[in-house]
């Protein structure tokens, strides 16, 4: 026989409680009693029904999530797990959420799988991906016989028509809409061209709506490599996929204008961008104008034409220079020929001549004779007077 201690049973009791998953999420139903808030925030009371009790306990951190805190004399559906207080070995519900006792069960579920989704961060804001601005091709996943579907076409057609939309049928109510959501998803995640995905189903009750708040679903989208917007139901209904997806949409057609732009959008863009490239190109143009005028100025000025340009004009100064030189040298020149000639001419013999003098010279040798002792008796002489020449002889010495 092996004998526990008091604390080693308690602790076989709370592997055992931890380990049971009924105990370790648990809803239970009762009326509270004995409620008693401590000064610390925590919530200590009694859930009972007409034959049983269960010491109940939520503490402040939890009671500050909730809705709705516990009321003496009011019935409650409580979601929490039971486990063994080891300090006096009390059996204790431990709750983490409640709920009044009107709420159905699906309610219950749903809060439940959303509380733990969110746990595991399937909700995290991080993890949403932009949508495409412009996509090619988009993914829808819904019922090719629902007016949701028909709604998408009409607002795909009018806004966007250049898309190409693909469907991956699917049912979206009933037991077996959740598979077959899970095989259209990874259908179109096979599928290279597409850009983003639609999953869609009009408005109903929650019961008509619960296949969208289908775990696997739920996995499915977050495991989607393609960016997912859920428009499922109206504005006031939220699913478990509207928190998992990347971005929700109040309706299958708010769906679609969310993933799509206007034509409208994309003319005002591709004008602005006109606008912009032709001012673009308008600066390139001067920007290009005027650097190629910079580079015909660097080219004239180190181009030999413009240097044989400089040297005729240079030349053409010299020339002008020597040519005005040359006239006043040519004026001067002549200045003093005149003068010369002036001279010349008054002391030409022919001059002389003319005033009734004559010039004699010996006739064999035709030396002038300027001293009349150059002359002998008897000699020839030539005597050259205006008008002429004619001979005579020397009758007498001077001696």
């Amino acid at each position: 026989m092996e004998i526990y201690s008091v604390t080693e049973a308690l602790y076989y009791l709370k592997i055992k409680l931890d380990c049971d998953e009924h105990l370790s999420d648990l809803w239970m139903q009762g009326e509270v009693s004995g409620c008693s808030p401590t000064s610390g925030g925590h919530y200590f009371f009694t859930l009972k029904d007409g034959t049983g009790q269960m010491s109940c306990v939520l503490f402040r951190q939890t009671a500050l999530r909730q809705s709705h805190l516990p009321r003496n004399g009011t019935n409650y559906i409580m979601h929490g797990r039971m486990d063994v207080y080891e300090s006096n070995g009390k059996l204790q519900f431990y709750v983490d959420q409640i709920q009044p006792a009107g709420v159905g069960r699906l309610h219950l579920e749903f809060e439940a799988l959303k509380r733990r989704l969110e746990a595991e961060g399937l909700f995290a804001p991080e993890r949403k991906r932009p949508l495409p601005a412009r996509p090619k091709t988009i993914g829808i996943v819904t019922s090719p016989t629902a007016a949701a579907f028909q709604d998408i076409l009409n607002v795909l057609g009018r806004r966007f028509p250049l898309a190409h939309l693909i469907l991956s049928p699917t049912q979206v109510q009933g037991d077996t809409a959740p598979p077959q959501i899970v095989r259209a998803l990874a259908a179109l995640n096979e599928l290279e061209e597409v850009e983003v995905i639609i999953v869609a189903r009009g408005g109903g009750s929650l019961e008509d709506l619960w296949a969208f708040n289908d775990e696997r679903v739920a996995r499915a989208i977050f495991a989607s490599r393609i960016p997912v917007v859920t428009g499922v139901g109206h504005e006031i209904d939220y699913t478990i996929v509207d928190y998992v997806s990347d971005l929700r949409a109040p309706t299958p057609s708010a769906a679609a204008e969310l993933v799509a732009p206007h034509l409208d959008e994309l003319r005002d863009e591709v004008r602005n961008l006109a606008d912009r490239v032709y001012i673009a190109l308008q600066a390139k143009v001067d920007e290009d104008k005027n650097e190629l005028e910079s580079v015909n100025r660097r080219l004239l000025l180190s181009s030999p034409v413009a240097r044989i340009a400089a040297i005729r004009r240079r030349l053409t100064e010299v020339k002008e220079r020597n040519a005005m030189q040359l006239g006043h040298s040519l004026e001067l020149c002549q200045a003093r020929v005149s003068a010369v000639s002036s001279r010349l001419k008054v002391l030409n013999p022919n001059q002389i001549l003319e005033r009734g003098y004559a010039i004699v010279s010996r006739e064999k040798d035709g030396q002038v004779v300027t001293d009349a002792r150059q002359v002998r008796a008897g000699e020839d002489l030539q005597v050259r007077v205006k008008g002429g020449t004619f001979g005579v002889k020397a009758v007498k010495d001077v001696n």
